[in-house]
Formats: C-alpha cells, structure tokens, sequence
C-alpha cells in the first residue's frame, strides 16, 4: 500500500511537470475589423482639404507626443494602437489617461502590445482591459509569466523558437482617418522626457487612403492566432487601478500637454493639412508567422526584402538612417552595388556610447571597414552632441543622447519610415511596418531635419586609413579607437564581440 502510495505521488507530480512545460497553445476567436473611416467630428472637413495622402514628419519627441494626444482627444469612434514597448511612466500614463477618457467617451479602443517587456505588468494591463470599451490584447505571450524578465525567460526556454519572434510594428490609428506610424515605442525616452537618456526618433503623421490599409495591418496582427486577450493569459487577479493613480503619474507634464478645447483642436488639424506634404504612399509591412515548427521558412522578410529593392532602385544618394547597423549580407551586397556604380552612401547610426546596447554595437564594428572599404560613408552619433537638444526637453546639459530612428531618403526623392533597423533581427526574426512616400518636398524636408545630425559636432564621422584602421574624425579630434567611456565598456565591446550571437542581434 506504501508503495502504490507513493507510485501514485510520483505519478502526480510528473503529471504537474509536464503540465508546466506544455507549450502554450494558439489561440482562435471571431475576427474583428476596423470600422469605416468616421465621418463626424473635423474630418470630413479634413477630407474637404485634401482627400489624398498627406504626411507631417514627427522629428521631435515633443512633437510627438503633443500629436498622438490631439488625434486620441479627437476620436469620436476607434483607436488601435500597436506598439512594442509600452511603459506606465509619465508620459505612458499620460497616453494611458487620455486613452480611458475616449473610452469614457464611447471610442472603442483596442490596444496590442508585444509581450517582450510586460513583465510584472498584467495587473496595471488588465485594469484596462476591464473597461468596457477598451480591448487589450499581448501579442505571442509567454505562458509562465513572471515579475522578473530574467526568470520569465528561464521558465519559457521549452518555448524558445516561438518566443524568439518579435512583434516590432509601432502604429496607431484614429477613426480610420489618421495614423502614426514609424519608430518609437510609448516611453519617456522616446519622447525627450527621461532625465538621463533619450532617444533621436522619426515617425510621420498620416492621412489620407493609405490609413485604411495601416489599420487593416492592425486587424491581421489583432485576428492573429498568438494575439490574446491578458485576462486568457496566466492566472491573473481582478484588480482595479484607481484612476487618480493613473492621473497622478502623469502630473509632472500633464500641463505641458494640456486638452485642447476642440475649436482650438480642429483648426489645428485644418492648419495642419493645410501645410502638409503630399506623396503617393507604399505600406510594407511583414506577415506574421506562423511560429510553428513545422514552419521553418515562414519568416516576416518582407520588409527587409522590399527594403533591398528600394535601395536598388537609387542612382544618386541613399541615406540611411538606422539606430542598430548589422548589415546581412543582401543589404552589404545591395549597398555595394550602390556604391560602384556612382550612388552617394551615408549612414548614420550609434556610436559605442549612445547605443543602449553593447552586444548590438560590437556586431556592427565587424562590419564597419567592408562598409568603409567601398567607399560608404559612416558616422556615428555623439552621446552627448552639441545637437541633442533638438530633441530633449530641457534640462538637458546632464541628458545623453541616443539614436531609435529608422528611414531612409532615397535620391531625394522617395522616402521610408517605419520600425525597421538594418539588422537580423528587424530583417528575419522580428516583424516590422513602414512606409514609402514618393514626395520631393518630404524628402528634402526629412534632408533638412536629418544634415545637422550628420555634423561633427552631433556625430563621429568614421575614416579608414591606408593602413586598414578605422579613425573617429570630430569638429577638432581625431580617435584611434572608438570613442568609449571606459576600459570596461571596451572590455564588454570584446565580450560581446567574440559570443556567436549575431544572428539573433
């Protein structure tokens, strides 16, 4: 009996392992899609203006941030926002506010975020979720979840593969009639806020025909089999966020980005279209995988292959602005072919020191004398430029500065913005979203914005000596080696550097 006893013990407890490494399973519920574009409130009056498509480049956090509340106070009907990170710090919370006022409304709010950096957040998501009019769905999810990402990675490894994927895309979309659409995520740092370091970004500010096809990019990631609903994720215990929580964490620049009456907001919006570029539109955007393993070539490459292309169709100048540069061999082969025959190659990307991430930096130093070598030009962006200014509100003299942005101005001509960095992990394992716009005048403006940066007083511009060695030329100095500001960044550099992980960078 002492036996069978405790047989049956083992067999329970094998039982609750193999219950605990099961993978988690796709999910399938009712499609749902975007209503028509809203026809009340200022924008048929918008449509009036100009009915095709308009752009307004968003350069600045300030900017940013200032746009995406106008066009969620101006919802009368939806609003999808997509996005990969999502922090309830000030300027989140402020989004976070603004977002439960057009449900208190009736906007019908419906919210995706890739799972990547949630952890220790389903309670605040979930108190969302609990509006009625609000729907918060966390892309491709980890079934154990935790509070630490560390031990959530540990407790998912079984799911490796899948979890591997990443949704990238960063998109939001207002009564089918204007969209946001290009790199930041929804943090301080992305909006000149954060009191250390803040980020250099670029997305654009749409509308017209091409908005309908950004939101039915929303509905395919929403419909998506690895999209659940939080409260079908985990073990998760109804709790209300007060809201004057939610309002209070915002109060530090809650009067910087006041609620516009909405005379004032819609003339806004009229003055706005008014002087916007206008451009035919392109969306590239990738197809989500399947994530399965009996799948190994459904990869989301179609932005990266559409990427390829557009590079290929320049005859004068490409310039590339890209936060991580790890070039896979098509986009070096692209940018070589550019390159011989006469085509101007500039690139801006982080210098060791306003990367946010070591690993990503030493993988792109082992590409930078073939880029050099055939005759691309390389510059890095200083931490603590005499240009950051532009994008960081003040005080800035203790702020650092670093790059997020990517796009692309091809022969000042055509233009791509979008979630997409120049490595393999935006161009074969995450998935992304961006547009083309062929505009003369968006080009030359996104020109104008982009020059200063290139200057040596905002950025290092990389030169390779007839020796082979690579030389960081600034405004009055030249560096034999990259300019780090330790022996133990440089230490980590190597580390980095000798670890077979580019692929997954």
């Amino acid at each position: 009996m002492k036996t069978h006893s405790i047989l049956k013990s083992l067999l329970l407890a094998l039982s609750i392992f193999l219950a605990a490494c099961a993978e988690l399973q796709p999910i399938f519920l009712p499609g749902q899609s975007t209503s028509a574009p809203a026809a009340t409130g200022v924008w048929p009056e918008l449509d009036r203006i100009y009915a095709g498509n308009w752009q307004v480049p968003l350069n600045d956090g300030k900017t940013a941030l200032e746009w995406r509340l106008h066009a969620i106070d101006s919802a009368t009907q939806s609003i999808n926002l997509q996005s990969f990170i999502w922090t309830l710090d000030k300027s989140g919370s402020l989004i976070h506010d603004r977002l439960i006022q057009a449900a208190d409304r009736g906007v019908d709010v419906k919210i995706l975020i890739d799972d990547s950096f949630l952890a220790g957040a389903d309670q605040q998501i979930l108190a969302l979720h609990e509006h009625q009019n609000i729907q918060y769905r966390v892309y491709n999810p980890y079934k154990r979840r935790s509070t630490n990402a560390v031990s959530r990675q540990v407790l998912n490894l079984s799911e490796f593969d899948r979890l591997d994927h990443r949704m990238h895309n960063k998109t939001m979309v207002v009564d089918n009639q204007v969209a946001i659409i290009g790199g930041r995520n929804l943090a301080d740092e992305y909006f000149g806020i954060d009191k250390e370091y803040n980020f250099r970004d670029m997305e654009l500010l749409v509308g017209g025909p091409i908005v309908p096809k950004i939101a039915m990019s929303f509905d395919t990631y929403w419909n998506d089999h690895w999209s659940f609903p939080i409260d079908a994720v985990g073990h998760l215990g109804a709790r209300r966020t007060m809201r004057t929580t939610v309002s209070q964490r915002a109060e530090g620049i809650s009067s910087s980005f006041p609620v516009l009456g909405n005379d004032t907001r819609d003339e806004l919006w009229r003055q706005t279209v008014q002087t916007s570029f206008r451009g035919t539109a392109r969306l590239y955007v990738d197809k989500p995988p399947s994530v399965s393993p009996d799948a190994p070539g459904d990869r989301p490459v179609q932005v990266a292959d559409e990427l390829v292309q557009l590079v290929n169709t320049a005859r004068k100048e490409v310039v590339i602005v890209s936060a991580y540069l790890i070039p896979t061999p098509p986009v070096t082969a692209v940018l070589r072919d550019a390159a011989e025959r006469g085509v101007t190659v500039r690139i801006l990307t982080n210098s060791i020191n306003s990367n946010n991430h070591v690993s990503a930096y030493a993988a792109y130093r082992s590409h930078v004398s073939e880029l050099l070598s055939f005759g691309a030009q390389v510059h890095e962006l200083r931490v603590q430029g005499q240009g950051r200014s532009r994008y960081i509100l003040p005080p800035i003299s203790q702020k650092k500065l670093g790059l997020h942005a990517k796009y692309m101005i091809i022969d000042g001509q055509r233009v791509f913005v979008g979630s997409a960095n120049l490595d393999p992990r935006s161009l074969r394992i995450n998935t992304e979203i961006g547009l083309v716009v062929d505009s003369r005048a968006l080009s030359q403006k996104l020109l104008a914005l982009t020059e200063p940066d290139f200057a040596k007083t905002s950025a290092w511009q990389l030169a390779l000596t007839p020796e082979g060695q690579i030389n960081w030329i600034g405004e009055s100095e030249v560096l034999l080696s990259e300019p780090a500001s330790s022996g133990f960044q440089k230490m980590e550099e190597w580390f980095f550097a000798h670890l077979p992980i580019e692929a997954e960078l």
